[in-house]
């Protein structure tokens, strides 16, 4: 007989209380299917060991809530070290002071471990853009960033770049009318997309994400505004890839990230981080965090990867139907987001969580997408897995000037100038993207030798982005 008591369950290591009244009634339905009474055990066990992965499974979710509600509470405090950990910096004489002091505030914190700057950094909220950080058990919603899995997105046509000078018009038309740009961009009755993400269990797992659902898909295959774009371009190939020879061919590439599912998930939950940490420095509010032990840090985590899940196919929902508006289909892909967190093992033997606030995975052999601006090259490069950098490296250029700036500096000749010089038409995008905003890419680059080797070259040539401005 295969009935499992409380008796058992209470044998095999579990509590009194609500918990062993819903670990009973999963064995009954459990055991009703034939399982074996040690199987059951089982996999109630997989879930008292990992409750946040069961957060977004119908018949087990009630029972891993419960399990996160009677984990040890944190005993962390909140009181800040009196001097930061310190930190290795790549492409210092780039970096602006308010980065630098804002990477020090986040070494500062009693859950970081290590951290590192990447050459492209400039100052974002909490965490400077370009920030790399490790912290013990924790993650803190605005060390990801506000829009969660931003990510590039290469495909690699095995044709001549040639075309787009052939036939411009028809590559133009593909980005015009297969592409949507802007805060509330979204497609439309039956140019609404089809995707596996949808149907994703993760939806139901909190109330926030049942909210959610509608709003990704009606955004699915859309991108921001800002610096998001999609645009074709001219990749040269420096060794072997994906079976193809080294040498030219054309290229979309594509940034962009969760969109609205994203940006609420963060707002969400940074708010909630501030407001279980009232005593934290205010200095460092925006650098709150929720402790995987609890079901808010499970919650989060669970969101985020739900959202990296969402931007994902965002990008390949672009790129398939921008591809068969030309006819064509990719003969290689290469992907990666630089907003997210990942839990990774150090040197030491220790598990973190590492936070990349626009900053590249570059571990030894990842393969990642670092771009320019919309007048200057992005470069597919291949991580060495330098420890030192947290296996890191940039996302980009990096601002040299805040939107703001760059509006009033910059006049429209003046890019217009810069981008004819390249060869490159624009669609859309406002002042504040002007390549001239951006630091050189290739000064980022040589800053970053020892992290990563350049395996190949894309030069844009037809831009689509948003005609308004980013957020300042």
């Amino acid at each position: 007989m295969n009935t499992i008591t409380g008796k058992i369950l209470k044998l095999n290591g579990w509590p009194d209380g609500k918990i062993i009244g819903l670990a009973k009634d999963i064995a009954a339905t459990l055991a009703e299917t034939g399982l074996e009474r040690e199987d059951v055990l089982s996999r109630l066990d997989l879930v008292r060991q990992n409750p946040g992965g069961f957060l977004a499974d119908p018949q087990m979710a009630e029972l891993a809530r419960e399990c996160l509600r009677l984990m040890p509470k944190e005993k962390t405090k909140t009181d800040l070290r009196e001097t930061p950990l310190q930190y290795p910096i790549w492409g210092r004489e780039a970096i602006d002071d308010g980065s630098l002091a804002q990477m020090d505030n986040a070494m500062r914190l009693p859950i970081s471990v290590a951290g590192a700057l990447m050459p492209d950094a400039h100052v974002g909220y909490g965490l400077p853009i370009g920030g790399v950080l490790a912290t013990d058990n924790a993650v803190i919603p605005y060390a990801v960033g506000v829009d969660i899995a931003c990510r590039m997105r290469l495909s690699i046509y095995e044709v001549s770049p040639h075309l787009l000078g052939q036939k411009k018009g028809l590559f133009e038309a593909a980005l015009w009318d297969q592409t949507a740009f802007g805060v509330g961009a979204q497609w439309k009755g039956r140019d609404r997309a089809e995707h596996e993400v949808l149907d994703d269990p993760a939806w139901n797992a909190t109330r926030l994400l049942q909210s959610l659902q509608d709003n990704a898909a009606r955004q699915l295959g859309t991108s921001g505004t800002g610096n998001h774009f999609v645009e074709w371009g001219a990749f040269r190939l420096h060794e072997p890839l994906f079976g193809l020879k080294p040498g030219e061919y054309l290229a979309l590439l594509s940034h962009s990230g969760s969109r609205s599912v994203g940006f609420k998930i963060a707002d969400s939950y940074s708010k909630l981080a501030m407001e279980l940490r009232p005593d934290l420095d205010q200095s460092v509010r925006h650098l709150a965090w929720l402790s995987l032990d609890s079901e808010e840090g499970q919650e989060y985590w669970l969101s985020m990867e739900l959202a990296g899940r969402f931007a994902a196919a965002n990008h390949a929902i672009i790129h398939q139907r921008v591809a068969e508006a030309v006819g064509l289909k990719a003969a290689a892909t290469v992907e990666n987001h630089h907003n997210f967190a990942w839990e990774q093992v150090l040197p030491d033997g220790r598990t973190v969580i590492v936070h990349r606030k626009g900053a590249t995975p570059a571990g030894k052999g990842v393969l990642g997408v670092i771009p320019g601006s919309m007048g200057d090259p992005g470069y597919l490069v291949r991580g060495k897995g330098v420890s030192q950098s947290l296996d890191s490296a940039s996302h980009g250029a990096g601002r040299l000037m805040s939107r703001k700036q760059a509006l009033n500096i910059i006049s429209k000749s003046a890019r217009d100038a810069y981008l004819k010089e390249r060869g490159v038409t624009l669609l859309g995008a406002g002042l504040d993207e002007s390549p001239q905003a951006y630091k050189p890419i290739e000064q980022v680059i040589a800053a970053q030798a020892d992290l990563v080797d350049v395996m190949g070259k894309f030069s844009p040539r037809i831009v689509r982005m948003a005609d308004e401005a980013g957020q300042y």
